[in-house]
């Protein structure tokens, strides 16, 4: 089992908004998407997308998307993004997966899984450049709040150790002292990956090693639409 990451797939099957007027790195996307993963992934491998999987605007739109991923290999572990929109309660989420017999796909809210010894944990959290309100600050501490508890129930799963995925990044190059990186550093957390950047934004990633927390940027067109392999396990 090998467990991978990929973020920001905004998958347009269900609406019409292609990514392609974004620059050249989004051409034909989908298919470098499907051609990746299928040359990468097996059936018994998991796989964490950080975030802004569809373009759909209700959940009854993302049905293609969805489709088309549970058609690809591998069991499939969602985060909610900034543009996933259609993402509603954990329960009707399950409900519908249930309903279009999309067995091979789990949501990440308030909650973790483990595979092997390792606590698959996260949040969306929140832009570091946005906490400019009352009602800013509401929702960067609610996301602190999910971060601790997804990681609580990790080590209530009896995890030995702890990947965190964020949607937005918890660090900058300019800033990695963040309260998010603080709860990451005070649990131990060996590697923390992230999405949300795009294009030029790509120059605000940190990457690398920060009080003994790993960072990593995994948004699609980052990465050439190629999954990140994170751990190789054996049971």
């Amino acid at each position: 089992m090998i467990i991978y990451t990929i973020s920001d797939l905004h998958l347009p099957l269900g609406i019409d908004k292609p990514m392609d007027i974004f620059g050249r790195r989004w051409e034909n996307y989908v298919e470098k998407i499907e051609y990746n993963w299928k040359n990468t992934v097996k059936d018994d491998d998991i796989i964490v997308l950080g975030g802004d999987f569809s373009w759909a605007t209700y959940l009854e739109e993302s049905e293609k998307d969805f489709a088309f991923l549970h058609s690809l290999p591998g069991e499939k572990i969602l985060l909610k993004g900034n543009h996933d929109y259609w993402w509603t309660t954990h329960s009707k989420l399950k409900k519908f997966m249930e309903e279009k017999d999309f067995s091979t796909i789990s949501f990440l809210h308030n909650n973790s899984y483990l595979a092997g010894n390792i606590g698959i944990c996260g949040t969306r959290g929140w832009s570091l450049d946005s906490i400019t309100s009352a009602e800013d600050k509401k929702i960067y501490e609610r996301e602190l709040l999910r971060l601790k508890l997804s990681i609580d129930d990790a080590k209530t799963k009896g995890a030995e150790r702890i990947f965190v995925f964020t949607h937005f990044p918890p660090v900058t190059n300019q800033l990695q002292s963040t309260a998010f990186h603080n709860i990451l550093k005070e649990e131990k957390v060996e590697k923390c990956i992230y999405g949300h950047l795009h294009g030029i934004s790509h120059k605000n990633a940190f990457e690398g090693i920060v009080d003994g927390v790993e960072y990593t940027l995994a948004s699609g067109d980052f990465t050439g639409f190629e999954l990140i392999k994170l751990e190789e396990i054996c049971i």
